[in-house]
């Protein structure tokens, strides 16, 4: 079965991660798990060279997201537009827990802004209080109608945003939903059901996540069939135009 993973990063994740990964090393991970695609971004925001230089390694393997951080406005502003429309990359990436924005703030208007003009969806961690929780995502999402924005990891490991997650996804069209970290199988069978069949994706968050792990998840899902193929490929395409 064809898979193309919706977020995975190359970097040095020093201080508590403690562990780094290559291109060459994700490419070979790829290719052991049958993984055709990867949606890639930096371990940070100043580390978006890494990335530009993987994909020009290898094109037809990564789909590459720049990764802003909404606080440093005049560098984002020049980094989207360098970055997307210079060197190719496909969609956005932004961290608030990491980079200590709330979601829905005013300073991430400008980057939703250059999204719609640009046409590239806009992927953002969810998860974690205070910054990254599924409601303030959502408010982002609902002043930017036309961006089709990814809530990274659907509300990770509590329950409470998982739930979250799908009801704000339920709730507007615009929003993607991808599944790495999550650990309920049953959420990705409920949201493939409720939030829309072409709007939750397999993803890894590697080298956070082994895929072995993420792709169990989906296996034990529930689903089957032409479903499993929707999550672990097809949705992701979609998005991404491929």
């Amino acid at each position: 079965m064809k898979k193309m993973d919706a977020h995975a990063h190359i970097g040095d994740f020093g201080g508590w991660a403690g562990f780094s990964l290559t291109a060459e090393e994700l490419i070979k991970q790829m290719d052991e798990y049958d993984i055709e695609k990867t949606i890639l971004c930096a371990s940070n925001s100043e580390h978006n060279e890494e990335v530009r230089e993987a994909y020009e390694m290898a094109p037809d393997r990564f789909l590459p997201l720049v990764y802003v951080n909404p606080k440093r406005a005049e560098v984002t502003l020049k980094q989207l537009y360098h970055y997307i429309k210079d060197c190719g990359f496909k969609g956005i990436k932004m961290q608030p827990l990491s980079d200590a924005f709330v979601a829905d703030d005013e300073i991430v208007d400008p980057v939703m802004e250059v999204a719609q003009e640009l046409q590239v969806p806009v992927f953002i961690h969810c998860g974690h209080p205070p910054y990254s929780l599924p409601w303030s995502i959502a408010l982002l999402a609902e002043r930017h109608p036309n961006v089709k924005t990814v809530m990274i990891h659907m509300g990770h490991g509590h329950g409470v945003y998982i739930d979250a997650s799908l009801k704000m996804a339920r709730r507007l069209d615009n929003l993607y939903l991808e599944m790495s970290g999550m650990p309920m199988g049953c959420k990705i069978k409920e949201a493939y059901e409720t939030v829309g069949k072409d709007r939750i994706m397999f993803g890894t968050d590697a080298p956070f996540h082994h895929p072995t792990v993420e792709m169990q998840k989906v296996l034990t899902s529930g689903l089957e069939g032409e479903a499993l193929e929707d999550v672990f490929y097809n949705n992701a395409a979609k998005l991404m135009g491929v």
